[in-house]
């Protein structure tokens, strides 16, 4: 069987950060928080990356991330989410500007990927053992296997930023390991108080800090891309997504759909990487002196590639 592929998702415009953040140098020489992500997919054992980008912005994140920066150790190619990518009969509402969401742009790797994949977030620090956890997972799996899916997961109140909110998907786990069910938690923060919350309907809302949630690495088979379409199709069809111009179609949607229905099942994996990640611009001191710790206890050279 083929070794598995990354998808990276990197067509966000960043808007917090106000900047293209998954070309922002975090590390000594200059590297990205993608370069350390593809460092580690390597020596896990992906045999190619595929960056979801857009075109707006095509240009100039090849140019910075070119097959080549790589020394020829991974397998590299771009897929691009743009709005107007939807099913037949469907047409983007005339003053929509903001994307389709999460599991929009993991559909857009479907024509380039046909092996068990991993999904990771470009702005996201996963660390090697998440990347050799996950990969061992994927490698386990046969060509007969389908819906047989798996995702990291992380402790809430580790993958929280100082400087602002974040949104994170809070899982139920089993006995056995496997995910339940998963809700998208918007505007999580941690209060003065110390007690972390999320937002709903105006309010605040408390949520435990040693919940697991979902950072956005996710493990498929190709089956999945079917799935996606077809809920996909469901999920335009509703009105209020239309009506609401910011309606956004997620990872939690399909992998919740698919769980009730029992057409997959999907494992938790744990494992000992540090999580951390820049949502705002103040965040990346703290994600620089991180790296720095990490290549001084030898997890990293000072120059990746």
């Amino acid at each position: 069987m083929s070794k598995p592929t990354l998808l990276v998702l990197a067509a966000g415009m960043a808007s917090r950060y106000g900047s293209l953040k998954q070309m922002d140098g975090v590390g000594p020489a200059g590297e990205a928080i993608i370069d350390y992500s593809i460092f580690d997919a390597v020596r896990a054992g992906f045999g190619k990356v595929v960056f979801v980008i857009r075109s707006t912005f095509a240009d100039s994140f090849k140019a910075a991330f070119p097959a080549s920066r790589f020394g020829g150790k991974i397998e590299v190619d771009f897929v691009y989410q743009e709005l107007d990518k939807l099913p037949e009969g469907f047409s983007v509402p005339a003053e929509r500007s903001k994307p389709w969401g999460t599991n929009h742009a993991i559909m857009m790797g479907a024509d380039v990927i046909n092996e068990p994949f991993a999904v990771i977030n470009a702005d996201d620090f996963y660390g090697y053992d998440a990347f050799r956890t996950m990969a061992t997972y994927l490698n386990s799996l046969t060509a007969e296997d389908r819906g047989k899916y798996c995702m990291v997961g992380y402790k809430l109140a580790n993958t929280l930023s100082e400087f602002g909110t974040v949104s994170r998907g809070e899982c139920i786990v089993d006995e056995q390991g496997y995910l339940k069910g998963m809700t998208e938690r918007l505007g999580v923060k941690r209060q003065a108080s110390g007690k972390v919350t999320y937002e709903e309907g105006g309010e605040y809302v408390e949520i435990d800090a040693e919940s697991t949630v979902s950072m956005n690495m996710f493990g498929f088979t190709p089956d999945y891309f079917g799935h996606s379409e077809r809920l996909f199709v469901d999920f335009l069809r509703k009105p209020e997504t239309m009506a609401n111009l910011k309606s956004e179609y997620y990872i939690a949607n399909v992998v919740n759909n698919l769980l009730e229905s029992g057409e997959a099942t999907m494992k938790v994996l744990t494992c000992d990487a540090q999580w951390f990640g820049v949502t705002y611009k103040e965040d990346k001191p703290d994600v620089e002196a991180k790296i720095r710790s990490l290549i001084r206890a030898g997890e990293y050279p000072a120059k990746l590639w």
